[in-house]
């Protein structure tokens, strides 16, 4: 296969690929600091796992809390995701794992 088809066939996988992984490998353009593979090793799940079922989520800005109304939205989204992928996880296991991978720790009310 000659260069110019290597370039253009990796050009096009690499435009398939989901943008929720345009941040790089682990990493979510909605969140890119938060550790997936922790998290997800935790949930027993696989970072990518983790990665699509995060991506519809509307987290708070970093040093902000989020509202109420928000947390309640992105839970709705991500618990339902999540427990497809590992039926284990519970709303309280989600928390916790949620607020121990946070580096300011538990949100209160959760």
């Amino acid at each position: 296969m000659s260069t110019s088809k290597i370039i253009i066939a990796t050009a096009l996988c690499l435009s398939m690929v989901p943008s929720a992984f345009a941040a790089g490998p682990g990493q979510m353009n909605n969140d890119p600091k938060r550790p997936v593979e922790s998290i997800a090793r935790s949930l027993d799940i696989t970072a990518a796992e983790f990665v699509a079922c995060f991506n519809d989520v509307n987290p708070a800005t970093k040093g902000t809390k989020a509202s109420g109304a928000r947390e309640k939205a992105n839970k709705d989204i991500l618990l339902p995701c999540l427990q497809a992928a590992n039926p284990e996880i519970t709303n309280a296991k989600l928390d916790q794992v949620m607020d121990a991978h946070r580096p300011e720790g538990r949100v209160a009310g959760n």
